[in-house]
Protein backbone atom coordinates (compact mmCIF):
# COMPACT_ATOMS: atom_id res chain seq x y z
CA UNK A 1 0.00 0.00 0.00
CA UNK A 2 3.11 2.46 1.04
CA UNK A 3 4.49 1.44 -2.43
CA UNK A 4 1.03 2.48 -4.41
CA UNK A 5 1.05 5.49 -2.62
CA UNK A 6 4.65 6.42 -3.05
CA UNK A 7 4.14 5.50 -6.76
CA UNK A 8 1.07 8.09 -7.42
CA UNK A 9 3.22 10.73 -5.09
CA UNK A 10 6.09 10.34 -7.74
CA UNK A 11 3.58 10.27 -10.71
CA UNK A 12 2.12 14.02 -9.47
CA UNK A 13 5.36 15.11 -8.47
CA UNK A 14 6.74 14.56 -12.40
CA UNK A 15 3.51 15.72 -13.52
CA UNK A 16 4.25 19.09 -11.56
CA UNK A 17 7.52 19.18 -12.91
CA UNK A 18 7.20 18.82 -16.57
CA UNK A 19 4.14 21.72 -15.91
CA UNK A 20 6.71 23.49 -14.85
CA UNK A 21 8.80 22.86 -17.58
CA UNK A 22 6.01 23.72 -19.62
CA UNK A 23 5.65 26.93 -18.28
CA UNK A 24 9.20 28.02 -18.04
CA UNK A 25 8.84 26.72 -22.34
CA UNK A 26 6.19 29.22 -22.57
CA UNK A 27 7.67 32.42 -20.82
CA UNK A 28 10.78 32.06 -23.53
CA UNK A 29 7.80 32.87 -25.85
CA UNK A 30 7.38 35.80 -25.02
CA UNK A 31 10.45 36.24 -26.50
CA UNK A 32 11.12 36.12 -30.20
CA UNK A 33 11.08 33.03 -31.36
CA UNK A 34 11.29 31.33 -34.91
CA UNK A 35 8.13 30.64 -37.02
CA UNK A 36 7.01 29.58 -40.73
CA UNK A 37 4.16 30.68 -42.46
CA UNK A 38 2.98 28.10 -45.06
CA UNK A 39 1.67 29.98 -48.28
CA UNK A 40 0.73 29.36 -52.17
CA UNK A 41 3.38 28.99 -54.68
CA UNK A 42 4.03 31.94 -56.46
CA UNK A 43 3.22 34.59 -53.15
CA UNK A 44 6.40 33.55 -51.29
CA UNK A 45 7.42 37.40 -52.54
CA UNK A 46 4.18 38.72 -51.22
CA UNK A 47 3.62 37.35 -48.01
CA UNK A 48 7.48 38.12 -46.61
CA UNK A 49 6.54 41.69 -48.00
CA UNK A 50 3.32 41.22 -45.83
CA UNK A 51 5.57 40.13 -42.56
CA UNK A 52 7.89 43.00 -42.89
CA UNK A 53 5.15 45.25 -42.71
CA UNK A 54 3.53 43.99 -40.09
CA UNK A 55 6.94 43.82 -38.43
CA UNK A 56 8.50 40.63 -38.31
CA UNK A 57 12.02 39.99 -38.17
CA UNK A 58 14.45 37.73 -39.99
CA UNK A 59 12.19 37.32 -43.19
CA UNK A 60 13.77 34.23 -45.22
CA UNK A 61 11.83 33.30 -48.19
CA UNK A 62 11.50 29.40 -48.99
CA UNK A 63 9.27 27.50 -51.46
CA UNK A 64 5.60 27.74 -50.16
CA UNK A 65 6.57 29.01 -46.89
CA UNK A 66 8.51 31.85 -45.75
CA UNK A 67 10.25 31.78 -42.05
CA UNK A 68 10.18 34.56 -39.88
CA UNK A 69 10.79 35.56 -36.06
CA UNK A 70 8.19 37.39 -33.51
CA UNK A 71 6.97 36.85 -29.81
CA UNK A 72 3.94 35.66 -28.78
CA UNK A 73 2.02 38.57 -29.57
CA UNK A 74 3.10 38.58 -33.15
CA UNK A 75 1.92 34.94 -33.93
CA UNK A 76 -1.55 36.29 -32.77
CA UNK A 77 -1.36 38.92 -35.15
CA UNK A 78 0.26 37.31 -37.83
CA UNK A 79 -2.82 34.92 -37.89
CA UNK A 80 -5.21 37.57 -37.90
CA UNK A 81 -4.25 40.20 -40.56
CA UNK A 82 -1.90 38.32 -42.97
CA UNK A 83 -3.73 37.60 -46.40
CA UNK A 84 -1.39 35.09 -48.18
CA UNK A 85 -0.22 32.80 -45.32
CA UNK A 86 -2.04 29.19 -45.10
CA UNK A 87 -1.06 28.45 -41.88
CA UNK A 88 1.56 29.67 -38.80
CA UNK A 89 3.73 27.25 -37.60
CA UNK A 90 5.74 27.24 -34.22
CA UNK A 91 8.90 24.23 -34.96
CA UNK A 92 9.17 22.33 -31.43
CA UNK A 93 11.64 19.63 -32.27
CA UNK A 94 13.81 18.62 -35.40
CA UNK A 95 15.84 15.45 -35.53
CA UNK A 96 17.70 13.68 -38.43
CA UNK A 97 16.10 10.13 -39.92
CA UNK A 98 17.56 7.50 -41.40
CA UNK A 99 14.98 4.58 -41.59
CA UNK A 100 11.17 3.96 -40.28
CA UNK A 101 11.93 3.64 -37.10
CA UNK A 102 13.91 6.53 -36.05
CA UNK A 103 10.31 8.57 -36.43
CA UNK A 104 8.64 6.27 -33.64
CA UNK A 105 12.05 5.92 -31.57
CA UNK A 106 12.52 9.91 -31.55
CA UNK A 107 9.17 10.75 -31.08
CA UNK A 108 8.76 8.42 -27.87
CA UNK A 109 12.11 10.22 -26.35
CA UNK A 110 10.08 14.11 -26.26
CA UNK A 111 8.40 15.52 -23.63
CA UNK A 112 4.88 15.74 -25.31
CA UNK A 113 3.63 17.45 -21.65
CA UNK A 114 4.89 20.12 -22.21
CA UNK A 115 2.57 20.79 -25.20
CA UNK A 116 -0.01 18.30 -24.19
CA UNK A 117 -1.98 16.77 -21.27
CA UNK A 118 -3.44 13.21 -21.61
CA UNK A 119 -7.17 13.95 -21.45
CA UNK A 120 -6.20 16.45 -24.29
CA UNK A 121 -7.32 15.83 -27.65
CA UNK A 122 -5.00 16.44 -30.76
CA UNK A 123 -4.74 16.57 -34.76
CA UNK A 124 -1.74 15.48 -36.56
CA UNK A 125 -0.81 17.37 -40.46
CA UNK A 126 2.25 15.46 -42.21
CA UNK A 127 3.96 16.45 -45.52
CA UNK A 128 6.99 13.98 -46.91
CA UNK A 129 9.42 15.04 -49.04
CA UNK A 130 11.41 12.00 -48.50
CA UNK A 131 13.01 8.41 -49.96
CA UNK A 132 12.61 7.01 -46.31
CA UNK A 133 8.94 7.68 -46.52
CA UNK A 134 6.26 7.18 -49.54
CA UNK A 135 3.16 8.20 -47.86
CA UNK A 136 2.35 10.95 -45.17
CA UNK A 137 -0.70 9.41 -44.18
CA UNK A 138 1.05 6.54 -42.41
CA UNK A 139 3.66 8.84 -41.30
CA UNK A 140 0.60 10.64 -39.10
CA UNK A 141 -0.93 7.27 -38.10
CA UNK A 142 3.54 6.71 -36.65
CA UNK A 143 3.59 9.67 -35.24
CA UNK A 144 -0.34 9.65 -33.41
CA UNK A 145 1.20 6.13 -32.10
CA UNK A 146 4.71 7.31 -30.58
CA UNK A 147 2.67 9.97 -29.16
CA UNK A 148 -0.16 8.04 -27.14
CA UNK A 149 1.86 5.08 -26.22
CA UNK A 150 3.87 7.94 -24.76
CA UNK A 151 1.53 8.66 -22.47
CA UNK A 152 0.24 5.45 -21.88
CA UNK A 153 3.06 4.12 -20.62
CA UNK A 154 4.33 6.89 -18.53
CA UNK A 155 0.40 8.09 -16.82
CA UNK A 156 -1.51 5.03 -18.15
CA UNK A 157 -3.73 7.77 -19.62
CA UNK A 158 -3.58 8.41 -23.15
CA UNK A 159 -4.70 11.84 -25.44
CA UNK A 160 -7.45 11.44 -28.19
CA UNK A 161 -7.91 11.61 -31.71
CA UNK A 162 -10.05 14.71 -32.89
CA UNK A 163 -9.75 15.39 -36.30
CA UNK A 164 -11.89 18.33 -36.38
CA UNK A 165 -11.59 20.97 -33.16
CA UNK A 166 -8.65 19.19 -31.12
CA UNK A 167 -6.95 21.10 -28.39
CA UNK A 168 -3.47 20.63 -30.12
CA UNK A 169 -1.95 20.87 -33.27
CA UNK A 170 0.77 19.00 -34.44
CA UNK A 171 2.47 19.40 -38.19
CA UNK A 172 5.02 16.58 -39.08
CA UNK A 173 7.49 17.74 -41.85
CA UNK A 174 9.70 15.33 -43.34
CA UNK A 175 12.38 16.96 -45.99
CA UNK A 176 14.92 13.93 -47.18
CA UNK A 177 16.23 12.72 -44.20
CA UNK A 178 15.02 15.66 -41.65
CA UNK A 179 11.72 15.84 -39.09
CA UNK A 180 10.53 18.87 -38.12
CA UNK A 181 7.66 19.00 -35.63
CA UNK A 182 5.90 21.92 -35.36
CA UNK A 183 2.70 23.43 -33.42
CA UNK A 184 0.00 24.57 -35.95
CA UNK A 185 -1.05 28.33 -34.32
CA UNK A 186 -3.85 28.46 -37.47
CA UNK A 187 -5.68 25.05 -36.43
CA UNK A 188 -8.08 25.38 -39.73
CA UNK A 189 -6.22 26.28 -42.67
CA UNK A 190 -6.04 30.43 -42.79
CA UNK A 191 -7.96 30.66 -46.21
CA UNK A 192 -11.11 29.57 -44.27
CA UNK A 193 -12.29 33.42 -43.55
CA UNK A 194 -15.51 32.78 -42.09
CA UNK A 195 -17.73 34.76 -44.55
CA UNK A 196 -18.05 32.78 -47.50
CA UNK A 197 -21.58 30.33 -46.71
CA UNK A 198 -22.32 30.26 -50.51
CA UNK A 199 -19.90 28.91 -53.56
CA UNK A 200 -20.15 27.94 -56.92
CA UNK A 201 -18.88 25.14 -59.02
CA UNK A 202 -15.28 26.69 -59.18
CA UNK A 203 -14.79 28.71 -56.27
CA UNK A 204 -11.38 30.60 -55.89
CA UNK A 205 -9.57 29.84 -52.58
CA UNK A 206 -9.23 33.33 -50.61
CA UNK A 207 -5.77 33.20 -50.27
CA UNK A 208 -5.14 33.24 -53.96
CA UNK A 209 -7.40 35.77 -54.10
CA UNK A 210 -5.67 37.92 -52.29
CA UNK A 211 -2.57 37.24 -53.85
CA UNK A 212 -3.54 38.10 -57.19
CA UNK A 213 -4.95 41.32 -55.68
CA UNK A 214 -1.82 42.18 -54.15
CA UNK A 215 0.17 41.08 -57.05
CA UNK A 216 -1.49 44.03 -58.93
CA UNK A 217 -0.40 46.42 -56.97
CA UNK A 218 -3.59 47.17 -56.02
CA UNK A 219 -3.85 49.28 -52.50
CA UNK A 220 -7.20 50.72 -52.27
CA UNK A 221 -6.15 54.02 -53.97
CA UNK A 222 -7.37 53.00 -57.74
CA UNK A 223 -10.65 52.13 -59.01
CA UNK A 224 -11.32 47.70 -58.87
CA UNK A 225 -13.40 45.64 -61.30
CA UNK A 226 -14.25 41.52 -61.70
CA UNK A 227 -16.18 40.96 -64.54
CA UNK A 228 -16.82 37.68 -63.85
CA UNK A 229 -17.13 37.75 -60.01
CA UNK A 230 -18.86 34.35 -59.40
CA UNK A 231 -19.14 34.30 -55.49
CA UNK A 232 -17.65 37.43 -54.94
CA UNK A 233 -14.36 36.17 -53.25
CA UNK A 234 -12.09 38.26 -55.66
CA UNK A 235 -14.32 41.42 -54.41
CA UNK A 236 -14.09 40.99 -50.81
CA UNK A 237 -10.57 40.09 -50.45
CA UNK A 238 -10.22 43.27 -52.52
CA UNK A 239 -12.42 45.31 -50.56
CA UNK A 240 -10.37 44.21 -47.30
CA UNK A 241 -7.26 45.05 -48.43
CA UNK A 242 -8.87 48.68 -50.10
CA UNK A 243 -10.13 49.63 -46.15
CA UNK A 244 -6.72 47.57 -44.21
CA UNK A 245 -9.45 45.19 -42.65
CA UNK A 246 -7.41 42.22 -41.09
CA UNK A 247 -8.22 39.33 -43.02
CA UNK A 248 -9.06 36.71 -40.56
CA UNK A 249 -11.30 38.96 -38.36
CA UNK A 250 -14.10 36.90 -38.99
CA UNK A 251 -12.70 33.30 -38.18
CA UNK A 252 -14.58 31.98 -35.13
CA UNK A 253 -11.22 30.72 -33.76
CA UNK A 254 -7.70 29.90 -34.31
CA UNK A 255 -5.89 27.05 -32.91
CA UNK A 256 -3.65 28.66 -30.36
CA UNK A 257 -6.85 29.40 -28.38
CA UNK A 258 -6.27 26.34 -27.18
CA UNK A 259 -3.04 26.61 -26.00
CA UNK A 260 -1.86 25.69 -22.56
CA UNK A 261 -0.48 29.66 -22.70
CA UNK A 262 -2.97 31.21 -24.59
CA UNK A 263 -2.99 35.13 -23.25
CA UNK A 264 -6.66 36.02 -23.79
CA UNK A 265 -5.71 39.43 -22.83
CA UNK A 266 -3.02 40.13 -25.22
CA UNK A 267 -4.86 38.62 -27.87
CA UNK A 268 -7.87 40.72 -27.12
CA UNK A 269 -5.24 43.98 -27.32
CA UNK A 270 -3.92 42.80 -30.70
CA UNK A 271 -7.40 42.08 -32.20
CA UNK A 272 -8.44 45.64 -31.10
CA UNK A 273 -5.41 47.29 -32.39
CA UNK A 274 -6.00 45.75 -35.55
CA UNK A 275 -9.41 47.17 -35.86
CA UNK A 276 -8.34 50.88 -35.34
CA UNK A 277 -6.36 50.79 -37.92
CA UNK A 278 -9.17 49.82 -40.35
CA UNK A 279 -10.16 53.00 -42.92
CA UNK A 280 -12.24 53.81 -45.34
CA UNK A 281 -11.43 53.55 -49.12
CA UNK A 282 -13.47 55.98 -51.75
CA UNK A 283 -12.70 54.27 -54.85
CA UNK A 284 -15.51 52.01 -56.38
CA UNK A 285 -15.35 48.04 -56.22
CA UNK A 286 -17.48 46.72 -58.86
CA UNK A 287 -18.30 43.25 -59.85
CA UNK A 288 -20.77 41.87 -61.72
CA UNK A 289 -21.59 38.62 -63.42
CA UNK A 290 -23.82 36.92 -65.69
CA UNK A 291 -25.54 34.39 -63.98
CA UNK A 292 -28.37 35.20 -61.57
CA UNK A 293 -27.41 32.76 -58.59
CA UNK A 294 -23.68 33.61 -58.37
CA UNK A 295 -24.75 37.12 -58.14
CA UNK A 296 -27.01 36.23 -55.17
CA UNK A 297 -24.21 33.62 -53.50
CA UNK A 298 -21.67 37.32 -53.41
CA UNK A 299 -24.18 39.45 -52.32
CA UNK A 300 -24.81 37.27 -49.50
CA UNK A 301 -20.90 36.78 -49.28
CA UNK A 302 -20.71 40.16 -48.87
CA UNK A 303 -22.97 41.04 -46.32
CA UNK A 304 -21.37 37.90 -44.23
CA UNK A 305 -17.96 40.04 -44.79
CA UNK A 306 -19.83 43.14 -43.52
CA UNK A 307 -18.57 44.93 -46.73
CA UNK A 308 -21.79 46.28 -48.37
CA UNK A 309 -21.00 49.99 -48.17
CA UNK A 310 -17.73 48.92 -50.19
CA UNK A 311 -18.91 46.01 -53.00
CA UNK A 312 -21.49 47.31 -55.93
CA UNK A 313 -22.64 44.19 -57.78
CA UNK A 314 -24.90 43.64 -60.56
CA UNK A 315 -26.26 41.31 -62.94
CA UNK A 316 -24.26 42.03 -66.39
CA UNK A 317 -22.76 40.23 -68.60
CA UNK A 318 -18.98 41.15 -69.24
CA UNK A 319 -19.36 41.40 -73.00
CA UNK A 320 -22.64 43.36 -73.67
CA UNK A 321 -21.22 46.21 -70.98
CA UNK A 322 -19.06 49.07 -70.83
CA UNK A 323 -16.27 49.78 -68.44
CA UNK A 324 -18.63 51.16 -65.15
CA UNK A 325 -15.63 53.60 -64.03
CA UNK A 326 -13.57 56.40 -65.24
CA UNK A 327 -9.68 56.90 -63.90
CA UNK A 328 -7.17 54.67 -62.48
CA UNK A 329 -8.38 51.04 -62.99
CA UNK A 330 -7.53 47.87 -62.05
CA UNK A 331 -9.81 44.89 -63.78
CA UNK A 332 -9.10 41.45 -62.24
CA UNK A 333 -11.07 37.98 -63.15
CA UNK A 334 -11.03 34.37 -62.65
CA UNK A 335 -12.74 33.20 -65.76
CA UNK A 336 -14.00 29.29 -66.97
CA UNK A 337 -10.76 27.09 -68.00
CA UNK A 338 -12.39 24.53 -69.41
CA UNK A 339 -12.15 22.04 -66.99
CA UNK A 340 -15.11 22.60 -64.83
CA UNK A 341 -17.25 25.07 -66.15
CA UNK A 342 -17.47 24.35 -69.74
CA UNK A 343 -17.17 26.85 -72.17
CA UNK A 344 -15.77 26.88 -75.90
CA UNK A 345 -12.28 28.28 -74.85
CA UNK A 346 -11.20 29.83 -78.38
CA UNK A 347 -14.22 31.55 -78.36
CA UNK A 348 -14.71 32.26 -75.12
CA UNK A 349 -10.93 33.94 -74.67
CA UNK A 350 -11.30 35.71 -77.87
CA UNK A 351 -14.27 37.68 -76.77
CA UNK A 352 -11.96 38.30 -73.55
CA UNK A 353 -9.41 39.87 -75.50
CA UNK A 354 -12.37 41.82 -78.35
CA UNK A 355 -13.90 43.20 -74.63
CA UNK A 356 -10.67 44.55 -73.41
CA UNK A 357 -9.52 46.15 -76.27
CA UNK A 358 -13.03 48.14 -77.09
CA UNK A 359 -14.45 48.98 -73.60
CA UNK A 360 -11.09 48.96 -71.33
CA UNK A 361 -9.02 51.11 -72.58
CA UNK A 362 -6.43 52.94 -69.91
CA UNK A 363 -6.41 50.08 -67.78
CA UNK A 364 -4.73 47.67 -66.17
CA UNK A 365 -6.48 43.99 -67.15
CA UNK A 366 -4.99 40.96 -65.36
CA UNK A 367 -6.43 37.44 -65.70
CA UNK A 368 -5.89 34.05 -64.24
CA UNK A 369 -6.35 30.57 -66.42
CA UNK A 370 -4.82 27.22 -66.66
CA UNK A 371 -5.46 27.31 -70.45
CA UNK A 372 -2.26 28.07 -72.12
CA UNK A 373 -2.79 26.75 -75.83
CA UNK A 374 -6.47 27.31 -76.28
CA UNK A 375 -7.31 30.26 -73.82
CA UNK A 376 -4.14 32.62 -73.25
CA UNK A 377 -3.51 32.45 -77.38
CA UNK A 378 -6.68 33.32 -78.16
CA UNK A 379 -7.10 36.33 -76.22
CA UNK A 380 -5.13 38.24 -78.62
CA UNK A 381 -3.55 40.49 -76.70
CA UNK A 382 0.42 41.24 -75.78
CA UNK A 383 1.31 40.06 -71.89
CA UNK A 384 3.15 42.42 -70.30
CA UNK A 385 3.23 40.32 -67.12
CA UNK A 386 3.33 36.28 -67.15
CA UNK A 387 3.27 34.69 -63.41
CA UNK A 388 3.15 31.17 -62.68
CA UNK A 389 0.70 29.90 -59.83
CA UNK A 390 -1.44 27.25 -58.81
CA UNK A 391 -5.05 27.08 -58.67
CA UNK A 392 -5.47 24.41 -56.62
CA UNK A 393 -3.59 21.79 -58.32
CA UNK A 394 -3.76 23.62 -61.91
CA UNK A 395 -0.75 25.15 -63.04
CA UNK A 396 -2.27 28.61 -63.97
CA UNK A 397 -0.68 31.90 -65.13
CA UNK A 398 -1.80 35.26 -63.79
CA UNK A 399 -1.53 37.88 -66.34
CA UNK A 400 -1.38 41.77 -67.08
CA UNK A 401 -2.67 43.11 -70.12
CA UNK A 402 -1.60 46.68 -70.33
CA UNK A 403 -4.90 48.35 -72.29
CA UNK A 404 -3.75 52.12 -74.03
CA UNK A 405 -6.36 54.38 -75.52
CA UNK A 406 -3.75 54.49 -78.71
CA UNK A 407 -0.92 52.67 -79.37
CA UNK A 408 1.55 51.98 -77.10
CA UNK A 409 4.63 52.97 -78.88
CA UNK A 410 2.50 56.76 -78.92
CA UNK A 411 1.66 56.37 -75.34
CA UNK A 412 5.29 55.78 -74.48
CA UNK A 413 6.59 58.64 -75.77
CA UNK A 414 3.55 61.02 -74.53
Amino acid sequence: MKLYVLEIKLSVFVRIMHQLKSLAYFCLMEENFEMLAKSLFGFENVLARELRNLGAQNVKEGVRHVKFKGDIGFMYKANLALRTAIRILVPIHTFMLNSEDDLYRNLSKFTWEDYLDPESTLAIHSSVHSPIFSNSHYVSLKSKDAIVDYFRQKYHKRPSIDLKHPDVQFDVHIQNNVCTISLDSSGESLHKRGYRSDTNIAPINEVLAAGLVLLTGYDGTQHFVDPMCGSGTILIEAAMIANNIPANINRPEFGFEKWKNFDEELFKVIHDSLLKKIRNADKSIIGFDKAPSAVRKAQNNIMNASLEEFIKIERKNFFKEKNPVEGKVIVLFNPPYGERLEVDVPVFYGKIGDTLKQEYTDTSAWLITSDFEQGLKNVGLRTSRKIKVYNGKLECRFVKYEMYSGSRKRNKMD
